[in-house]
């Protein structure tokens, strides 16, 4: 090793005869240190990552793609590279953060907001979001991140002012994101940040530790009651139609019996009708026809005895019952029955 570095300084004098302070030397270190500085000037840029090259300070060229590039080294140039890609989370409110102590209590007020039924609400929400303007993110603001921060509270403590408690913990919970997510993407464009805002989620909407329990009371009264509710619609649901399937039988039903007298009503007229001009026609003989139908209704199912006037003796002719004579018929039910004379014949 000594014979190694020997031959080196050799080597050195032979290339400086007059040594490190001579004018060659104090030229050549110069070089040497000229070179290594310029060297410095080449930087990668990742996939994921746009870069800007700043000469005194000013950009020049457009966003630098990924690759290995060449930028005057500093002081003359400058190279900010940001990562343009990757989707960021920015999240406020949280339990874990450095503004949080052992017994969950926060230092700061990030958490608590304001609620439009004037409840104070323990909220924690993300943000998602990622860099669309290169330039903008870079120079528009001092810190890309607490801006984004910053605008995020503001923009959720808006949209949870707007809000009822309630809402906001239920079927709200969805509008809210969305409303949060305009309003925030309004505020950072008029900033000019050149971020895109891709979502923001909510992570938990509860009420204050100190009066948590007292809320989870309410929330359970006001779930006995929707499920009285929904017990009562079950019951609705169970009784009207069967009261709906009665009433529409007892209508088919009327409806059908108003049908038949209707029917029957008009058939009796029209009866009445043809009665009337046969009558109109002939009244004697249809007055007499009436006559005979009615006597024969009448009389059909009663003991009949002739007796003749002008017959000797008691004027009883013998009668022979011909339709008694016919085979036995069932018995149908008839009329009580009666005994009807008839003198000189039919009247």
């Amino acid at each position: 090793m000594d014979d190694v570095i020997r031959k080196g300084q050799e080597r050195l004098r032979n290339l400086l005869p007059g040594g490190f302070g001579s004018a060659k030397g104090l030229i050549l270190i110069a070089l040497a240190a000229i070179v290594v500085w310029l060297l410095t000037g080449f930087f990668r840029v990742q996939p994921n990552q746009q870069a800007i090259q700043l000469v005194f300070g000013k950009p020049y060229g457009g966003p630098v793609d990924p690759g290995l590039h060449y930028n005057l080294p500093a002081p003359i140039g400058h190279v900010v590279i940001v990562n343009v890609q990757d989707q960021r989370r920015t999240v406020i409110g949280s339990r874990n953060a450095a503004g949080f102590n052992r017994n969950s209590r926060a230092t700061s007020s990030e958490n608590l907001m304001l609620t439009g039924d004037e409840n104070i609400v323990d909220i924690e929400f993300a943000v998602l979001w990622q860099v669309k303007d290169v330039f903008k993110y870079a120079f528009a603001v001092r810190n890309g991140e607490d801006t984004v921060r910053a605008a995020s509270e503001a923009a959720m403590r808006e949209i949870i002012g707007q809000s009822n408690l309630q809402y906001a913990q239920t079927e709200g919970r969805t509008k809210i994101e969305q409303d949060a997510k305009d309003l925030l993407q309004r505020i950072l464009d008029e900033y000019g940040l050149g971020v895109r805002i891709s979502q923001v989620q909510l992570l938990r909407v509860d009420p204050p530790q100190e009066v948590i329990a007292a809320f989870r009371d309410v929330q359970a009264a006001r779930a006995d009651k929707e499920k009285k509710i929904n017990e009562a619609n079950t019951y609705r649901n169970q009784v009207l139609p069967r009261a709906k399937g009665e009433a529409a039988s007892i209508v088919q039903k009327a409806e059908a019996y108003k049908a038949q007298t209707v029917a029957r009503a008009k058939g009796d007229t029209q009866r009445f009708d043809q009665v009337y001009q046969q009558y109109a026609k002939a009244k004697d003989i249809t007055t007499e026809r009436l006559y005979l139908e009615t006597i024969e209704d009448v009389l059909h199912n009663m003991n009949k005895v002739v007796v003749d006037k002008n017959a000797a003796g008691p004027g009883v002719l013998p009668y022979l019952p011909l339709p008694e004579l016919k085979p036995s018929q069932p018995s149908t039910p008839s009329p009580p029955r009666s005994n009807a004379a008839t003198q000189g014949g039919t009247q």
